[in-house]
């Protein structure tokens, strides 16, 4: 099992150099990705139209390593929140989130995070390791196929920093793009960053028109320092500008997410300050109330405050909008999937 490869890593044309290399026909390659993808094959025995042999054969060379859905939680929202464990018994969280005729699905991207936000949950039990592709595109297929659940949009806004984890995330963002893929559109991929500037730059270049997303939660350098300690490495400014390039070469309109603390960062000359950092090119501000985490450094700006932090960047030409937390009862929303301790049988 160890030295099998998880064809769930692969992108289509990686599977089809190997499928080549073990001298099978092209078409191997798209019955074999179809299974996958179109139809949610949990073993190569599924794969019907393949012979016998064939499938003993794939059998031993690859493995097809979906996660194990360990717990499964609804909120009162319609949220629902996930506890998958992976090959190696660590464990990641993902959320559904239904909203109309939206399916939002946020998936994780680390076991754990080594970013340490003040704020966030996810970096609290320290980090462990990335994820392969194939386990960061088997959350969809779960969803999708396990239960019956195909989302429509997709954030990679769940447990770790994706940008740290670039080669396997854009593996993943191109299989669930695909057409003979999951199939979502590229405009209905957000990728989640606290302003890693080198895989901005890399992300920019890549050919698919995904939606970017920056977590800033600070008008200035010295607050963000204290709340993300990344903002030593990459200051806001180079971040500001990062994002300029970005929009301007692939025409998409950054979301900036800003977190609002009571008496940190939520008050009117910062909300001015913040306008004038973004003023200029194609952005929006998203405003979320703080979730609890557990250790209570930080309270919730009150829904007064929120709002006229919001009227403010409008008024000073920033569209903004507040965003309504979703799954709080079941720590899914915005900063509280953590790594799990868990006492395994």
């Amino acid at each position: 099992m160890k030295n099998k490869i998880n064809i769930l890593d692969l992108t289509f044309d990686e599977m089809r150099m190997v499928f080549e290399e073990m001298e099978l026909p092209k078409f191997r390659a798209e019955q074999v990705w179809q299974w996958l993808y179109e139809k949610g094959a949990q073993s190569f025995d599924d794969m019907t139209n393949l012979s016998k042999d064939l499938r003993n054969r794939l059998d031993s060379i690859f493995t097809i390593s979906h996660l194990k859905l360990n717990k499964r939680q609804a909120s009162a929202d319609g949220t629902e929140k996930y506890l998958f464990r992976l090959i190696d018994d660590n464990f990641i969280e993902s959320v559904l989130i239904p909203s109309g005729k939206r399916l939002t699905e946020c998936i994780s991207t680390q076991v754990g995070c080594k970013f340490g936000c003040a704020f966030c949950a996810s970096g609290k039990g320290g980090f462990i390791r990335n994820l392969t592709a194939g386990e960061i595109t088997g959350q969809v297929l779960y969803a999708a196929y396990r239960l019956g659940m195909k989302p429509t949009n997709i954030v990679f806004m769940g447990m770790g920093e994706p940008l740290d984890n670039y080669e396997n995330v854009e593996t993943a963002i191109r299989i669930i793009n695909s057409p003979t893929g999951l199939n979502i559109g590229a405009r209905k991929i957000t990728i989640s960053t606290c302003g890693i500037i080198p895989a901005i730059r890399r992300l920019e270049k890549i050919g698919i028109q995904v939606e970017l997303s920056v977590s800033l939660h600070a008008p200035d350098d010295e607050l963000r320092s204290k709340l993300m300690p990344i903002n030593k490495k990459y200051p806001i400014n180079r971040i500001i500008a990062a994002c300029r390039e970005y929009s301007d070469n692939t025409k998409r309109l950054v979301t900036f997410e800003y977190l609002m603390l009571s008496g940190i960062n939520d008050s009117i000359k910062q909300a001015e300050k913040l306008a004038a950092l973004l003023r200029g090119f194609m952005s929006k501000v998203n405003l979320i109330t703080m979730n609890p985490v557990g250790e209570g450094m930080y309270e919730p700006s009150n829904s007064r405050r929120v709002k006229e932090f919001c009227e403010t960047l409008i008024k000073h030409g920033v569209p903004a909008t507040i965003r309504k937390s979703r799954g709080a009862d079941i720590l899914a929303a915005c900063g509280q999937l953590r790594l799990c301790e868990i006492k395994l049988s």
